[in-house]
């Protein structure tokens, strides 16, 4: 079994080089950015109980799976991470390398998928972001990604609920009115419910701590975070092992 879907990665290799590209492809995934930064990193700091400023996330060892050019894998890195990143693009990956040699920023990257990974730790945080709407099989995807994370170690999952909502706003109006994203970026089939995700990763020993919206401030151009979940969400998990 696999978690990879071939015609999504594809897809996202076909426009890997402009990952960088602020007012490109992805320009939504960089204003989306920092409210995702400052999201992981003050639940960390919180459960974590880390005390010292400046690099607060020193000794922390993070994956982060479908990191595509590294948008989250640089700034975890800055913060003080040590960040294994992994795609299955090949391309995504020669792209991540290349800006984080340019940055001097050292990060892991692998061409991989959580079942491919080959290491020799299990990590202390997982991030999942905006990457199981385009995986192969969502309970394969989770169970493979809970197997890599310690005990009592973080996983967070951000995606988007499956909605009548999230059809107008994230594939009619980000991809056809709007023009924010390629036509053909999200598959609404492929987006999951809340409580579905929920079951899944409680069946993979997944304790959810933490369930929240993100929405868009249209008019400022801005994130935040909400307790709106019917487009955007984010949840945060604790692995529990009986």
């Amino acid at each position: 079994m696999s978690s990879i879907n071939k015609k999504e990665i594809e897809k996202f290799s076909k426009i890997a080089e402009e990952w960088w590209n602020p007012d490109g492809k992805f320009k939504p995934l960089h204003n989306f950015n920092p409210i995702r930064i400052k999201y992981i990193k003050d639940n960390i700091v919180k459960d974590f109980n880390i005390k010292h400023s400046g690099k607060p996330l020193k000794n922390i060892n993070l994956l982060d799976i479908g990191c595509g050019g590294g948008l989250l894998s640089e700034p975890m890195c800055r913060l003080g991470a040590n960040v294994v990143g992994i795609d299955a693009s090949k391309k995504n990956i020669e792209v991540a390398k290349f800006h984080a040699k340019k940055n001097k920023l050292k990060i892991n990257y692998k061409v991989a998928s959580p079942e491919k990974l080959k290491t020799k730790i299990k990590f202390d945080v997982i991030l999942n972001m905006e990457i199981v709407e385009h995986v192969e099989n969502i309970d394969f995807f989770i169970e493979k990604s809970s197997k890599l994370l310690k005990k009592n170690g973080l996983m967070f999952v951000a995606t988007l609920n499956k909605t009548l909502k999230s059809y107008i706003f994230a594939i009619v109006g980000a991809e056809y009115v709007l023009k924010w994203l390629p036509i053909g970026t999200h598959d609404w089939n492929k987006f999951v419910k809340p409580d579905d995700l929920i079951n899944i990763s409680k069946n993979n020993d997944l304790i959810l701590k933490k369930l929240n919206g993100m929405e868009f401030n249209i008019f400022d151009n801005s994130w935040r975070v909400s307790d709106d979940t019917s487009v955007n969400y984010i949840l945060k998990f604790i692995k529990k092992i009986n």
